[in-house]
């Protein structure tokens, strides 16, 4: 009767057979990197935490973005070029992979430029302001001016843009002004200016206030110095990001040669997004992205600051108050009755375990 009981009562399995070639089972390698980095702006919007560790961690998320665009994305639309049909696990062709992070992409940098913008006000609250060059007075202006003749002018590189002289070639993340100026007998030409890395983004102003001074606004204001008989009509900056993607052989004879051939092809890659802000005038926009080589759906337009990741130099060491406070890891003091000598530390504590009711001095 027992038996008959437990028997009735015993569940049965109705539940379908697992499809193991499911896609629906998989989730797609790309989209779940973005999904993962959508944490890390979250993050910078978490009032939480300190006002400058939430600018790093914005900092942070357009770093990862651009590495991300520079090799993975870069892979997805060699194999759209190459016309590769072949399925993912998670069923997606690679232009359907494509299309969604694009999509996603642009959704993802929207976020960062609006939180940029909370940011940057937060920051004006707390005395830490990115000012406008034509709010400031007489004085910030010398002051500035002398700041791009000494450090800024030397190492600029004004080019032209015109038949006679081919375009230059833009670096992985280049970021550059591009100009229309007028002669003064009314003819327009154009004119690049390749933005050095070596000099800062963001200028210090001096004075008891923190205040900074976005470069490329710094050269814009001081133009003249560059262009003396000419007038600027219009102009605008843009930013470049190239295929960064590393394949070499790991049969080669030297590896080392083909490293160094491959980190070198990673600087000259092909142009896969161009960022352009909004100000730029349209016939101006078609001449870079015709000379460029860039796809209308890799060009990305914007309100706020192009290159997030440099904003990481706008965290100053004078507001220790607006970050994490410090971590002074404790030092065991088992260590420490060793003088430091961790080794000796373990061999005691190994001693005592295995012969716990043997007396003995230990010597440091």
């Amino acid at each position: 009767m027992l038996t008959t009981q437990r028997a009735q009562q015993a569940p049965t399995n109705d539940a379908a057979p697992l499809d193991l070639d499911n896609p629906a089972r998989f989730i797609n390698r790309e989209l779940s990197w973005m999904a993962f980095n959508m944490r890390v702006p979250e993050e910078a919007r978490n009032p939480c935490h300190p006002l400058l560790e939430r600018v790093r961690f914005l900092s942070i998320s357009a770093s990862n973005w651009d590495e991300f665009y520079m090799v993975r994305v870069a892979g997805v639309k060699g194999q759209v070029d190459a016309s590769v049909k072949s399925l993912s696990q998670d069923g997606r062709t690679p232009a359907q992979q494509l299309a969604e992070i694009l999509e996603r992409g642009a959704e993802l940098m929207r976020a960062q430029q609006r939180t940029w913008q909370d940011l940057r006000e937060e920051l004006e609250k707390a005395g830490i302001t990115v000012v406008d060059v034509d709010s400031l007075g007489d004085d910030d202006l010398a002051w500035l001016e002398r700041r791009f003749l000494d450090h800024v002018f030397p190492v600029l590189t004004p080019l032209a843009i015109d038949p006679a002289n081919p375009f230059p070639f833009i670096p992985n993340l280049g970021f550059c002004l591009v100009l229309e100026l007028r002669r003064s007998n009314g003819n327009l030409n154009h004119a690049l200016i390749p933005v050095p890395t070596q000099v800062e983004r963001f200028v210090r102003l001096p004075g008891d206030t923190i205040r900074f001074v976005p470069l490329e606004d710094l050269i814009g204001r001081f133009l003249y110095h560059l262009f003396p008989n000419r007038e600027v009509v219009r102009g605008g900056c843009f930013r470049v990001t190239r295929d960064s993607a590393i394949e070499f052989d790991e049969r080669a004879e030297d590896l080392v040669r083909t490293f160094e051939s491959a980190l070198k092809r990673r600087w000259r890659g092909c142009a896969i997004r161009l960022s352009v802000n909004a100000e730029m005038d349209s016939d101006v926009m078609k001449i870079i992205v015709d000379e460029l080589g860039v796809h209308s759906d890799d060009v990305f337009l914007w309100e706020g600051l192009l290159g997030l990741v440099d904003i990481k130099q706008l965290i100053v060491d004078d507001r220790p108050d607006l970050l994490f406070k410090p971590f002074d890891a404790r030092f065991p003091e088992r260590v420490r009755d060793f003088g430091g000598d961790i080794f000796a530390a373990i061999r005691a504590k190994d001693f005592i375990v295995h012969h716990p009711y043997e007396s003995f001095d230990v010597v440091a």
